[in-house]
């Protein structure tokens, strides 16, 4: 077949790797309205509808998806825990011992919601918490007390063992509260804490400009983070392009990204059951490859040609930085998705790469 995307045609004999994790993104509104959102969902309230994935569309992708081979499912959205049958989508997870993950803004944790996750044989909960003050979070998530909100919910999960990971946000107007953020994460009973960079994506794209860290920051942060911050008794990370990344924490890290999680192995599911490449479906149409209950989820990860053309293009079509670094094989361009939305290409370099090699600033020894 031929790709829409690149208008090349695509292999016929490449291997087909398992389907390993489905990323659901189970809603596309939320109670918040996060200034840096790359999703950009529907605010709760606002005059737009909200689309919520029917609990029995999303038990029906699972019993599709186990015989592609998956393993565990994501839930995010917007936000997840607003989605009124939730925990039926939770006892399709139980059903099938899959492994699950939820990202949350953690605003709506109840003791009966993280009782529920509790239950789960395997569940890892990541909250978005973007200051160790409460006017600045407030201030990134658009809506008042949001801070206080969120400290309960990490505060419910923590009680309940669940240690969630924190994800920070670096943007200008927190930078400064880093260092108190991992230590509130701390006393909060957090099991890590993930930072990562403002995207030029859907929101973030709008305030990029203005908001983003300078790359020279970020590394030194980097720096900072192994030598100091980061411990056995809560792990801190700058979410990197591997290239950025000592060798030491290069391997073994979860839940950070393509360059980790495998792009070769996850689809996304929006809300209205399409198939997509993951969420970046919800803005560029191209990657969305198919529809729940119309199409078979079989033939879509087997055969649909923007997939057949990622697998026969990575790494080797990487191009500018991205194509000569010697790590692009763990990478695989770090997001196509983002490189995709900015440039229009899946092989364009990640753009934390060529901004980096702009500045002299990335590393020689990562050069093939």
């Amino acid at each position: 077949g031929i790709c829409r995307i690149t208008g090349r045609g695509c292999m016929d004999d490449e291997k087909v790797p398992p389907l390993n994790y489905l990323y659901f993104y189970i809603t596309d509104g939320c109670n918040l309205r996060c200034r840096h959102c790359w999703i950009e969902p529907h605010q709760m309230g606002s005059h737009k509808a909200i689309t919520y994935l029917p609990s029995a569309t999303f038990s029906a992708i699972i019993a599709e998806a186990i015989p592609l081979g998956l393993r565990g499912v994501k839930l995010s959205g917007g936000e997840p825990l607003i989605h009124p049958h939730l925990r039926e989508m939770l006892t399709v997870v139980e059903k099938f011992c899959l492994e699950l993950t939820v990202e949350t803004n953690g605003t709506l944790l109840t003791p009966e919601i993280v009782s529920r996750f509790r239950a789960l044989p395997s569940v890892t909960i990541s909250v978005s918490l973007d200051g160790a003050q409460p006017q600045t979070t407030d201030w990134i998530r658009n809506v008042r007390g949001t801070h206080l909100q969120v400290v309960k919910g990490i505060e419910l999960l923590a009680k309940a063992s669940l240690s969630p990971q924190i994800i920070f946000t670096l943007m200008k107007w927190n930078r400064a509260e880093v260092i108190p953020l991992v230590n509130l994460a701390y006393k909060l009973g957090a099991g890590s804490v993930k930072i990562n960079c403002l995207q030029p994506v859907a929101r973030g794209e709008r305030i990029f400009s203005e908001g983003a860290v300078d790359i020279e920051e970020i590394l030194a942060l980097n720096r900072l983070v192994d030598e100091e911050l980061s411990s056995e008794k809560l792990p801190v990370s700058v979410h990197l392009p591997p290239a950025f990344r000592p060798l030491s924490r290069l391997f073994g890290e979860k839940g950070n990204g393509c360059s980790t999680c495998g792009i070769m192995g996850i689809l996304g599911v929006l809300a209205d059951g399409s198939y997509a490449l993951c969420g970046i479906g919800e803005t560029v149409k191209e990657m969305v490859f198919g529809l729940a209950g119309r199409d078979s989820l079989a033939q879509v990860w087997r055969g649909h040609a923007v997939l057949r053309e990622i697998r026969g293009g990575l790494p080797h079509r990487l191009q500018g930085i991205c194509g000569r670094c010697a790590l692009k094989g763990v990478c695989l361009g770090s997001c196509i998705a983002q490189s995709f939305y900015r440039t229009h290409s899946l092989w364009a370099p990640f753009w934390f790469c060529e901004e980096a090699e702009k500045k002299g600033l990335f590393p020689l020894s990562r050069i093939a």
